[in-house]
């Protein structure tokens, strides 16, 4: 079993930073393949990012290359997802998720653990 859990959500004006973090526990933390989803008001949940144990392979969706950075320390049991130039649209509760694979996993089937979300909300 792994345990999840995020931070550093809130509300943010347009254009502004936010950093989220996941800590893990229970498990090998470097061994497991991370990524991040969101899921707003009325919408699907949707994948953010994805990176590979040893954070040597990201994957980005569209919307939030260039503006968002995910990445790990694997001693510290965390990854983070930092989030520049905010937008109203980013407005979602974001889910840290693991599944344990050496590979990039970008499908939300794919996990096996999740977080119980944060929530972070961009005002115009």
């Amino acid at each position: 079993q792994v345990q999840l859990v995020e931070s550093g959500g809130g509300l943010v004006q347009a254009g502004g930073s936010l950093r989220l973090s996941c800590a893990a526990s229970g498990r090998t933390f470097s061994s497991y393949c991370m990524g991040w989803f969101r899921q707003a008001p009325g919408k699907e949940r949707e994948f953010v990012a994805a990176i590979t144990w040893s954070g040597g392979t990201i994957h980005y969706v569209d919307s939030v290359k260039g503006r968002f950075t995910i990445s790990r320390d694997n001693a510290k049991n965390t990854v983070y997802l930092q989030m520049n130039s905010l937008k109203p649209e980013d407005t979602a509760v974001y889910y840290c998720a693991a599944e344990e694979s050496f590979g990039l996993e970008l499908y939300q089937y794919e996990y096996d653990y999740w977080g119980q979300g944060t929530q972070v909300t961009v005002s115009s």
